[in-house]
């Protein structure tokens, strides 16, 4: 069995003559990069061995060995990086992989049935769990200790304590004004 990939960076644009590029990671430690061995695209067709990396304002600035010119960095742009899950480091408690999240069953907190793990986003105030259900749309919820309350990776599930009310499902009081709306031009 093929060993469960992470993605833990992503190459930007070129940066400078020489071969650089940006690279932004999605380590702890930025510069753990570094110390996981060649990266490689999903697929594992290509590899990628780092050669040298520095600190830049929001991201790193890296090198890779075989990559010199301004050209080749520029052909790296938005590629992937993944390496074998088991070259990272252990998680904490209440840490998680996303790669050990997705495809769960997910559970009510009454055990019911309710979907599998699809996916996990951050778009910036947070994570997001998405959830296909059984029927339906998938769901987005946030990944807080509130909504899911339980992992049980072993298990091979998560418990869902489903919200009561999800904003903007209020009934609006059809009798209260809009803005814009009763006023003279």
């Amino acid at each position: 069995m093929m060993s469960a990939l992470v993605c833990v960076a992503r190459i930007g644009a070129a940066h400078g003559v020489r071969g650089a590029v940006k690279l932004w990671t999605f380590t702890e430690d930025p510069f753990a990069i570094s110390r996981y061995g060649p990266l490689s695209t999903k697929d594992g067709r290509r590899q990628f061995e780092i050669a040298a990396v520095r600190e830049a304002k929001d991201h790193l600035v890296a090198t890779f060995k075989g990559v010199a010119t301004r050209d080749e960095a520029e052909r790296l742009n938005g590629i992937e990086l993944y390496v074998a899950r088991e070259k990272l480091p252990a998680t904490d408690e209440d840490e998680y992989y996303h790669t050990d999240l997705i495809g769960l069953a997910c559970v009510t907190t009454d055990g019911d049935a309710l979907g599998r793990v699809v996916a996990i986003h951050n778009f910036g105030a947070g994570d997001i769990i998405e959830i296909a259900p059984l029927k339906g749309p998938t769901m987005l919820l946030p990944f807080s200790n509130a909504v899911v309350p339980e992992v049980d990776i072993k298990g091979g599930r998560v418990v869902i304590a489903l919200p009561q009310e999800i904003e903007g499902d209020r009934d609006e009081d059809p009798s209260a004004s809009r803005p814009g709306e009763g006023r003279d031009p």
